[in-house]
């Protein structure tokens, strides 16, 4: 392997920095394979073997690709308006995205990994760490294929596992794993060798390694650094990195090294803010479909609010047009209201956005965004009252809330709304190639005759 004036095999120690009488760390990152699309396949076996790929809002772009979707070429986050006569041509299947079902999918895969280890991190929808230090009894490469078994078992999803010694080498295993056939989903650097991980991540490029993608991959790439590979990065000296770049890449360089630096979040911090935000179905210009639109996105947005039992100091609103259509001047704005005593009330929330709303709103353009995001999350016992507080006010406003989230679980999304939210909604995300709830609406339950 070539080496320059920023690599030496010498600069870190490698293997894990710990006393001796401690397990070696192994932790392990389970990935869903194609997770939109595996979710559709699993409630429509004739999706087995076709090319198929899930949509973005509005059916914008791909974003989720199965590998026969991808053998056809078709780009990650390519848009579809440019490629669907040509791939339904040959075969493609799309669909909308189904959040309810993903969401849904995703419980019960975190559910069951759960059961693998006491320690857990949720990573993404589709992604989680598990602590297997300590599993000195086990070998790990049969527990995780033991794990892929139940999960494919209880959900029917595939998934691939890689284990590591840190989180960036976990990640770099299911890469290996996903795009070699031979490992059967599961790659565990910890039985490996030095001199096999180091052949391994010699093959995977260096936008591959966790945190450093494209961008910050064309600097490394400069002749000056001659960093290509995740070898490459790995014996490249941390701290003369850190320098020319931050401490976030020594931390990875030294992750490579299997020197643990990002420990698992079993518990995460505080949320700061919770966003809705879509874009629309179609252009909005009146002030009506955009009112309608803000009181929908407040009211999911104070629903989300309720359920981690937190409550919000300011309301952030923001409009805009679209910026791809030259034959319109692009506007966009958006205004901060800070609320007086902290809220999770739809009612009081939905006012001070609207507030919001009539004062950035211009007439005369056509949007096709609008959000909402609260912000200054405080718990119950946090919450700052005014001096005109009154707590009959606030007791009355949670009953209140309570009755109309439990009316709605029980009898439908939306079954009690305030009038602003409207009823037709011609701005609506499209959704014309979306899916049944398989498992979140009673309606659309597989039946078997």
């Amino acid at each position: 392997m070539p080496m320059n004036s920023l690599h030496s095999a010498d600069t870190l120690h490698t293997g894990v920095t710990h006393s001796a009488s401690a397990h070696p760390r192994a932790i392990a990152l389970i990935d869903v394979n194609n997770f939109y699309v595996s979710c559709e396949r699993v409630f429509n076996p004739k999706l087995w073997q076709r090319p198929v790929v899930v949509l973005s809002n509005n059916d914008g772009c791909v974003v989720s690709r199965s590998a026969e979707a991808k053998a056809l070429g078709i780009a990650m986050g390519a848009p579809w308006f440019q490629i669907s006569k040509q791939a339904e041509k040959v075969g493609v299947i799309a669909f909308s995205s189904n959040y309810a079902l993903y969401a849904d999918m995703s419980n019960r895969v975190m559910s069951i990994l759960r059961q693998f280890s006491p320690a857990q991190e949720i990573y993404s929808i589709d992604e989680c760490f598990l602590e297997l230090t300590g599993f000195a009894r086990r070998d790990l490469t049969a527990y995780a294929q033991t794990l892929r078994q139940t999960i494919l078992r209880g959900t029917g999803l595939p998934v691939c596992v890689g284990i590591g010694a840190s989180k960036t080498l976990a990640k770099l295993a299911n890469h290996w794993a996903k795009h070699t056939p031979a490992m059967q989903g599961v790659c565990n650097f910890t039985a490996l060798p030095n001199a096999a991980v180091d052949a391994c991540l010699a093959q995977i490029a260096v936008e591959e390694v966790w945190g450093v993608g494209r961008r910050l991959a064309a600097s490394l790439h400069a002749p000056a650094l001659a960093i290509h590979t995740a070898y490459d990065l790995k014996y490249s000296h941390a701290e003369t990195m850190r320098r020319r770049f931050s401490v976030v890449m020594e931390k990875t360089i030294r992750e490579l090294n299997g020197t643990v630096c990002l420990e698992l979040e079993e518990v995460r911090g505080s949320q700061q803010q919770i966003l809705s935000t879509r874009s629309f179905g179609q252009p909005v210009g009146d002030l009506a479909g955009l009112t309608e639109a803000l009181t929908l996105y407040t009211t999911r947005a104070a629903e989300k609010l309720r359920r981690k039992q937190l409550f919000a100091g300011s309301v952030y609103v923001y409009i805009r047009t679209s910026p791809f259509r030259e034959d319109r001047a692009f506007y966009s704005n958006a205004l901060t209201v800070p609320l007086p005593v902290a809220t999770n009330d739809t009612r009081q929330l939905v006012k001070a956005a609207l507030w919001a709303l009539r004062r950035i709103y211009q007439p005369g353009h056509e949007y096709a965004k609008a959000g909402v995001s609260l912000g200054e999350l405080v718990p119950a016992q946090a919450i700052q009252q005014d001096l005109f507080h009154q707590s009959t006010q606030a007791d009355k406003s949670s009953r209140l809330m309570l009755a109309m989230d439990a009316i709605n679980r029980k009898m439908g999304r939306a079954t009690l709304r305030l009038a602003s939210e409207g009823r037709q909604q011609p701005w609506q995300m499209k959704q014309t190639r979306k899916s049944p709830g398989y498992t979140t609406n009673w309606k659309d339950l597989l039946c078997v005759d």
